[in-house]
């Protein structure tokens, strides 16, 4: 029972004085700074310095100073920057209950502006509440609590009018300073609240940046795509020759040589394709005068490479693939390759048949191999197939793979609108 209730004050004194809550008076305190100039020309507009009004009217018109120095805050709130400034403020002293959710730019809208103007008056009206307690309240409760010479005829003003309530000077300054202290803590939780409804981004920037991170989401995945199919289709490439020259090194060592050439010209294209995905990476905006990769137009040079692998491929081009969009024509490419490259990966040296055609306005790809015994693959299977339909649906196209009704033959077939590129 006392443990239960020795936590809950604790938390309560965590609550008043802790990190937080010392951290929020400093961000009060700080708007009090902020709406002085604002009270200070109000009270001159209004008169209230005037000496010859009475000390009421003086006081009741700095009062009123207090809430119309607001609609010039709000006013000035309206400049852009300020929802910047503000939030920055938020992150590092208020303590909001969702910091990430701020905004960390200026307000490109009238509705954020308005939201941030909002939130602006709030902080300066708690802060003007907070500071001018703080540095009016506290020496005063400091002054009753250590019972500071002439402190005692206001002790006996509470005795003589609340004799039951024992509020005695430092009873009163007590009284005092919790209340400070809570009125800060209390305000600055309201404002840690409010903070990422008033300082958050708008409605139209979330959906502009959920628009970006797509965009950059697209993008990694394209350029995921693009290393996926290079560098596996060259190690494939290298490791079947690698194997071929290994077996033949001493039987015919003029072919082993031939087949490490050809690993080194497989190695030294994958590398310059490497650097090039690579430097897209580090570039925030692709340089556009930069090749983005091979067409149809290097399609021999492709099938050259898999017939050094003991791949022979049988293949029919249409002409006029050259003509083709330059979008679609890498993609293709892309496509072309994977497919080769599952040919060398699960059947190994074994011949295959490319069929390229132009018909319709569309792009009719066409590759199939005979199904042999089964070669291991890695270990949760690859992500070709899944790449080739993602390439083909990012151009409104479509494919198809398996087995052909005999079961004998796989067959891979995709069609790209030869306008389909975005």
């Amino acid at each position: 029972m006392n443990t239960g209730a020795g936590g809950r004050m604790r938390r309560a004194a965590g609550a008043l004085l802790g990190r937080r809550a010392r951290l929020r008076w400093v961000h009060l305190v700080l708007g009090g700074a902020l709406l002085m100039p604002y009270w200070l020309l109000s009270v001159v507009m209004l008169g209230a310095l005037n000496p010859d009004q009475g000390q009421l009217r003086q006081t009741l018109l700095q009062l009123t100073a207090l809430f119309t120095s607001l609609p010039m805050a709000a006013v000035t709130a309206l400049v852009p920057t300020v929802r910047a400034l503000e939030g920055a403020a938020a992150r590092a002293l208020c303590a909001a209950l969702r910091p990430e959710e701020l905004a960390a730019g200026p307000a490109r809208s009238w509705a954020a502006r308005r939201r941030a103007a909002l939130w602006y008056v709030l902080h300066l009206f708690f802060g003007g509440v907070v500071a001018g307690m703080t540095l009016g309240g506290t020496p005063f409760a400091v002054v009753l609590l250590f019972s500071i010479t002439g402190t005692g005829d206001l002790a006996r003003y509470w005795e003589d009018r609340f004799p039951g309530w024992m509020l005695t000077g430092p009873a009163l300054g007590l009284a005092l300073l919790l209340l400070i202290v809570a009125t800060s803590a209390g305000c600055g939780a309201l404002l840690a609240r409010w903070a990422p409804a008033l300082l958050g981004p708008t409605p139209e920037e979330r959906l502009a940046a959920a628009e970006r991170r797509a965009t950059v989401l697209a993008q990694r995945n394209r350029l995921a795509r693009e290393l996926h199919d290079s560098v596996g289709h060259a190690l494939s490439a290298v490791g079947i020759q690698a194997s071929a020259a290994a077996r033949v090194l001493r039987t015919d060592p003029d072919f082993a040589a031939e087949a490490l050439q050809a690993i080194e010209r497989t190695a030294r294209a994958a590398v310059a394709e490497l650097d090039t995905m690579l430097g897209l990476l580090r570039e925030e905006e692709p340089d556009a005068g930069r090749p983005a990769g091979p067409t149809l137009g290097g399609l021999d040079d492709l099938l050259r490479q898999l017939a050094r692998t003991g791949v022979t491929v049988d293949a029919e081009l249409a002409p006029g693939l050259a003509r083709l969009p330059a979008g679609v024509s890498r993609e293709a490419y892309r496509i072309v390759q994977e497919g080769l490259t599952n040919v060398l990966r699960h059947a190994g040296p074994a011949p295959a048949g490319l069929r390229v055609s132009l018909a319709g306005g569309r792009l009719e790809i066409e590759l199939t191999n005979p199904l042999g015994p089964s070669r291991p693959s890695r270990p949760g299977g690859g992500r070709g197939l899944r790449g080739i339909g993602e390439r083909a649906t990012a151009l409104r196209g479509g494919s198809t793979a398996g087995p052909s009704e005999d079961g004998t033959t796989w067959r891979l077939t995709v069609w790209l609108p030869v306008g389909g590129t975005r």
